[in-house]
């Protein structure tokens, strides 16, 4: 049996979808046992524009709640000047403490036309998270060349932020840690035959993880094929440890200091140099 954790060993999750629908049934009862659970903070995450607007209504509701608000590359098409200006208003909201989840997504999308409308909103995107000073949530799927060039080209360096459910390779991390980017790790770093995954886990500093969940999605083992929640982190800073032979309470530690400092109204109210 895993240890809950307890007061300044709470757990931060870094990215969860609780507007989703798989939680209608018991949303309310499931938030309201994070803290007895070792859940800190969540960031829910935006990835539309329904989303993001009922990720504003969960941080007025939740104390512990802190919101993204962004529109996932799979939903662009929704994007508009109108959508982008409410996105731009909305993030001075005191508890929307980042733009995301934004990215390139090519698993589904091949057709280039789409291709390019991705690459034209996500750099907007981008560029709206310079603008008012929040860090970003980058989704990328199948498009590990592009989201790097990309991201390259704009000196993304100059804006912080996290590579979620990161999925490439150890060089391909190493290239963002250098643009000092964190890298997510969710539930996939149980599966078995995520070796690829381990290794990265294995050489970059603990100081540049996130934990995350992207519940309902990506359970980890043993409760991988259920709908996951952020009470299933404690799995994934296990295996962490496990990786790197230290404490499950020192991956926890660590990986609140780092999401506390990149999600900086968290602690502060307010952002700071």
């Amino acid at each position: 049996m895993l240890k809950i954790q307890k007061g300044e060993n709470m757990i931060f999750e870094s990215h969860a979808h609780y507007d989703d629908k798989q939680f209608d049934s018991d949303r309310e009862e499931l938030l309201s046992s994070m803290k007895e659970n070792g859940i800190g903070t969540i960031i829910n995450v935006g990835s539309d524009l329904i989303a993001s607007q009922k990720t504003i209504a969960l941080t007025e509701q939740y104390e512990f709640i802190y919101g993204a608000i962004g529109i996932h590359p799979s939903d662009i098409a929704d994007l508009n000047e109108e959508v982008y200006h409410w996105l731009q208003e909305k993030s001075k909201l005191p508890k929307v403490v980042a733009i995301g989840e934004i990215g390139l997504d090519y698993y589904w999308d091949k057709e280039e036309e789409i291709k390019r409308n991705q690459r034209y909103w996500f750099c907007r995107q981008l560029e709206l998270a310079r603008e008012v000073g929040l860090p970003v949530i980058i989704h990328s799927r199948d498009a590990a060349e592009d989201t790097l060039k990309l991201m390259q080209g704009i000196h993304a360096e100059q804006i912080p932020g996290v590579i979620h459910c990161f999925s490439y390779s150890l060089e391909m991390a190493k290239e963002y840690l250098k643009m000092g980017y964190y890298i997510g790790i969710g539930g996939v770093i149980t599966f078995k035959n995520a070796k690829k995954l381990k290794e990265v886990v294995a050489k970059i500093p603990l100081e540049r993880i996130l934990l995350e969940t992207d519940c309902p999605y990506l359970s980890p083992e043993p409760e991988r094929g259920k709908r996951n929640s952020s009470k299933n982190l404690l799995y994934i800073a296990q295996e962490i440890a496990d990786i790197k032979k230290i404490s499950c309470e020192e991956v926890i530690q660590v990986t609140r200091k780092n999401a506390e400092k990149l999600f900086s109204k968290t602690v502060f109210g307010k952002l700071v140099d």
